[in-house]
């Protein structure tokens, strides 16, 4: 027997295990989370006698008698103050991290109420946030630092708000104190636990599946096989990814189930799954796309390796670069990289009405998962409810099914609430990944550096399955020529199957790959045109009127050449700093449906939002929320943000492709223009009780391809400027970016946004790398090279607004995935400044970061 001391009170444990599963699980402490139970990631982080502990590595037998504090153990007024610095900084997104940043905070201010920003720094050391990019984090602490040492009241919330301007999220107080409810944060009477057997190789046949030892095991419930399964394939975008391998097929990665096995207890999940016998055949594995593409190669799927093809073709792109100046060609190969959000993926399903399912999730799109749920069990859509909790970061790795479809069947067989969860390790090992991308890039230009045309062919590895290899593919394409003002283009591009793990939507889209090395060239043809790499940016970028490479006419809100003008001066006055420019689409575009819908309903004197728009922690409550009070000039204290069911909230697609801000938002403002024909008739809230009002808004573009002069690939684009400075060591000292993203909604969302995507490309561009080796990830999340509060440099955003706005939401554009695509050329550039060595591979080699 254990007795120790958590929260100010007195409790036993009969048995020894881990601090945080006696935590979570005996005592239903759930502000400490579960991001890794290995002790890399800090979100578990706990107080013992004043000191910041990690709660998942070490057993409860060793903090007999000592004193534990959890968020909830706070005192009201720490509870106030964190709560108040923290959304006054805009410390807080996705949230998941944050209680573990305050108990790292908390027990640095205990001590010292004066602290440096190197101080801060070193507190937060032991926890990762993969979302903000650590800097409003600090600025939190060091402001919540002076309200306890100058003992200051907190002032009273506004109740005016307005688009561009500084105002708390809605969620902070939730996310700060832990009250907030993650999907692993539920426990359900009966509910039973979860997990598949997944295959020993990449590519292998499976002769036969044997569970009759597992079955035997007194904690096992049920175990299903891919025959149990009344439709076996699904997919986001192409119907190609077997929910289970049957025996006779060939698994196509290391992440294929073979046996879905649920059991009473989750301790006993491994003991069960280990005692599944497959026999195999192991056939040797394709591994690069290349070798996939080879004539005698074995067909991954039936209908060839080839997943998906795209071309952009504008005017006579061989002969302007025949007939220019200066020509360029270089090959360029980017990585895998893997999400690293801080929830590791998990899913409740169970029983509902008559042969229904209702599911909890925490994705990208509640709708999305009824549709895949509903097609695998063949049973209607309105069967299925799906319900989302708080979202731990997503940029893009939750989009596709990973625990959500197998909590729904194993509910469905057992009729019992059953928990899927992904260890921190299932997470990196099988969910999808940011393509790898082999690239060859031609540009050329006139003896002026006026750009005069390009050609490209890409080929991004896809894995096992399509995921949304087709659309990111079209994506690096229909960028590939880069924010500038020309349009002989030729640019061809495949997607290509491979046993490795699944690549699929990650922040920036493809266009982070295809940038990369278009920015590259661009810098060596600055140099034989004798001109800066900022001048040639300069001349070229894309202004109001003028013609993108794809065809489309830019806007009046355009400010490429705003945001270069204004990091001109930091570019030249420092000796190693490198540049690099990029724009991103908003909406998914190319012809495809892109429709955002909301209600707003009247409930109990409260305006009610209603959009099934899923928040992972850029602050989609908070844009709704600024849009109706703009429209309406209510006070946000009477709105309610619901979160996404399918029931609830309209269909308003999935939070992807930096669309939310343009489409839900634009359908808010509609929906809130008629609340405020209402409220100018001299009607209140309360008379309006029980009304709803609808808004609706569908974006019109062309298809890829579109036969017409000028067609709209993109309701609308962001535009931004990177500069990365080095010291003469090769460390990055800051990153100062300028970034058009129209009007800012919220401008320490739009700032944090930016700055942890800076975050995430120094990342991807030098100190990360996700080890794939003859299809077996080898990358643990403690070696993944995530960045950490001491290693970030100092980062500083300018925000630019062209002449001209957009339509919509008032004329806010995309943010969340621009705003890491042009880190990693702006860090090969300014190594190559720094020591004349021009790479073209990422991670970069041979830096401070990687030698």
């Amino acid at each position: 027997m254990f007795t120790l001391h958590i929260n100010g009170k007195e409790v036993v444990s009969q048995i020894d295990k881990p601090l945080l599963a006696f935590l979570r699980d005996d005592l239903q402490i759930t502000s400490a989370k579960d991001g890794c139970s290995e002790g890399a990631c800090g979100t578990c982080t706990v107080l013992v006698d004043r000191k910041a502990v990690k709660a998942c590595v070490q057993k409860i037998s060793k903090f007999v008698g000592k004193q534990i504090l959890t968020v909830e153990g706070l005192s009201e007024r720490e509870r106030t103050v964190y709560e108040h610095s923290f959304g006054e900084a805009g410390a807080v997104q996705c949230g998941f991290c944050i209680p573990g940043m305050i108990i790292s905070a908390k027990a640095l201010l205990d001590v010292n109420l004066n602290p440096t920003i190197s101080e801060v720094k070193k507190a937060i050391r032991g926890n990762l946030c993969r979302c903000t990019g650590y800097k409003k984090i600090e600025e939190a602490i060091l402001l919540a630092a002076t309200y306890f040492r100058n003992e200051l009241s907190i002032p009273i919330s506004s109740s005016e708000l307005k688009v561009a301007q500084r105002f708390k999220r809605i969620d902070v107080a939730e996310k700060v104190n832990g009250t907030g409810i993650f999907v692993d944060d539920l426990n359900l009477p009966g509910m039973i636990y979860a997990k598949t057997v997944r295959s020993r190789y990449p590519r292998a046949i499976v002769n036969k599946i044997d569970i009759s030892k597992a079955e035997a095991h007194p904690d096992c419930v049920k175990i299903l096989l891919a025959k149990n399964v009344p439709h076996n394939m699904i997919g986001h975008a192409k119907q190609d990814w077997d929910v289970m391998i049957a025996e006779g097929q060939t698994t196509r990665y290391v992440g294929d189930s073979l046996a879905l096995v649920a059991t009473y207890h989750k301790d006993k999940l491994d003991e069960v799954c280990k005692l599944v016998e497959v026999d195999y055949t192991e056939l040797t594995p394709i591994t690069c796309p290349t070798d996939g593409l080879k004539a005698d190669a074995p067909l991954i799927h039936a209908d060839g390796n080839v997943m998906s093809r795209a071309s952009l073709q504008r005017g006579n792109a061989d002969e302007a670069i025949k007939n220019s100046k200066y020509v360029v060609t270089r090959k360029y190969k980017t990585p895998f990289q893997e999400h690293g959000f801080m929830e590791p993926e998990c899913a409740i399903a169970m029983p509902e009405g008559e042969d229904g399912i209702f599911l909890y999730s925490g994705a990208q799109s509640v709708y999305d998962e009824q549709r895949e749920i509903a097609l695998m069990l063949q049973i209607p859509l309105e069967k299925v409810h799906c319900q989302t909790q708080l979202v731990g970061g997503g940029f893009g790795g939750k989009e596709d099914m990973s625990v959500q479809h197998l909590a729904a069947l194993m509910a469905w067989y057992t009729k019992k609430p059953v928990k899927v969860k992904f260890s921190r390790q299932e997470s990196l090992d099988y969910h999808v990944k940011r393509h790898a991308m082999e690239m060859e890039f031609t540009t050329a230009c006139d003896e002026y550096g006026y750009l005069t045309g390009m050609k490209a062919v890409i080929i991004a590895d896809t894995g096992a399955y399509a995921s949304l290899g087709g659309p990111v593919l079209h994506r690096a394409c229909t960028h590939a020529a880069g924010p500038y003002n020309y349009q002989n283009i030729d640019i061809f591009g495949m997607s290509v199957y491979t046993n490795n793990v699944v690549a699929g939507a990650f922040r920036g889209f493809g266009v982070t790959q295809s940038c990369f090395a278009t920015e590259n060239n661009i810098n060596l043809l600055a140099e034989m045109a004798g001109i800066s790499p900022w001048e040639i940016r300069y001349r070229n970028a894309i202004r109001p009127g003028q013609v993108l490479p794809n065809g489309q006419i830019a806007d009046e809100s355009v400010a490429m050449a705003e945001c270069l003008e204004a990091v001109k001066d930091v570019y030249e006055s420092n000796p190693y700093a490198g540049i690099a420019i990029a724009f991103k689409n908003s909406g998914t575009g190319v012809g495809k449906k892109d429709i955002g819908r909301c209600i707003l309903s009247i409930d109990q004197g409260k305006v009610h939002i209603r959009t099934s728009a899923a928040c992972m922690g850029q602050g989609l409550g908070t844009m709704c929320v600024t849009v109706l009070c703009e429209t309406t000039g209510l006070d946000p204290s009477c709105i309610v943000h619901e979160r996404a069911d399918t029931i609830r909230t309209p269909n308003s697609g999935t939070s992807t492709a930096s669309r939310q801000t343009v489409v839900t938002g634009e359908a808010v403002r509609r929906g809130s223009e008629k609340l405020k024909a209402e409220i100018d008739k001299g009607l209140t809230l309360a008379d309006l009780e029980g009304r709803e009002f609808s808004g609706e808004y569908s974006v019109k573009t062309d298809p890829m391809g579109a036969i017409k002069d000028n067609p709209i690939s993109h309701v609308s684009y962001s535009y931004g400027a990177q500069v990365v400075i080095l010291n003469k060591e090769g460390k990055v000292e800051k990153v100062v970016a300028a970034y058009d993203v129209g009007t800012p909604v919220n401008i320490q969302a739009v700032e944090g946004q930016i700055e942890g995507g800076i975050i995430m490309g120094l990342g991807y561009a030098m100190t990360e790398e996700f080890k794939v080796e003859c299809g077996y990830p080898k990358t643990k999340l403690g070696t993944l090279g995530l960045m950490r509060a001491t290693e970030a440099p100092e980062l500083e955003t300018i925000l630019v607004q062209g002449k001209g706005k957009i339509p919509e939401t008032y004329g806010a554009k995309g943010c969340g995935e621009l705003c890491l695509i042009p880190t990693a050329p702006a860090c090969s550039h300014a190594y190559y400044r720094l020591d004349g060595k021009f790479r073209t591979q990422l991670p970069l080699q041979d830096t401070f970061y990687k030698k």
